[in-house]
């Protein structure tokens, strides 16, 4: 199967995955992609990039990879099956890109900078129903999808050092 797709369904939605046996690099056809705000503290990037993500693993399943196991035999979960990329950028920017997601419909998790502020899951989402969209104060946004979409959606924004 050296080169070949497999396709993967769910809930209507079809994505392609690119499977190798040879020891070619792997070019993804979607992308996994994370922008952050630029003015986040370090603590605040690692947190809101791990909140991020668990959304898109969590609703995505062909995101996911096969479990891992070491040479011992012992058991690990599955990650995702491609690198995230994460990104920063303005408020303004990260305000565009969240936009540019939703114009497309694109799979996405937002973190608000009300978030740091609460401690559960249930003062979480609070948080974010309390406020209009066009009104969300974003600290962060993950996508997933073409890459081609992906790169239009996160225009403007520039690798994370």
């Amino acid at each position: 199967m050296q080169g070949m797709y497999k396709t993967a369904r769910r809930a209507g939605r079809q994505s392609r995955t690119m499977t190798t046996t040879d020891t070619a690099p792997v070019r993804f056809d979607t992308k996994i992609a994370v922008l952050l705000r630029e003015d986040l503290e370090t603590w605040q990037r690692l947190n809101v990039t791990a909140f991020l993500v668990s959304g898109l693993g969590s609703e995505l399943p062909e995101v996911i990879g096969e479990p891992y196991a070491d040479a011992d035999g012992t058991p690990y979960l599955p990650m995702f099956r491609q690198p995230v990329l994460v990104f920063e950028g303005t408020k303004e920017t990260l305000t565009a890109a969240h936009a540019r997601a939703l114009s497309r419909a694109l799979p996405r998790a937002v973190f608000t900078t009300e978030l740091f502020t609460t401690g559960n899951d249930r003062d979480n989402r609070a948080a974010v129903r309390a406020v209009r969209t066009d009104g969300l104060d974003l600290a962060g946004l993950a996508v997933y999808g073409p890459r081609n979409a992906v790169d239009k959606v996160l225009k403007g924004a520039r690798m994370h050092p």
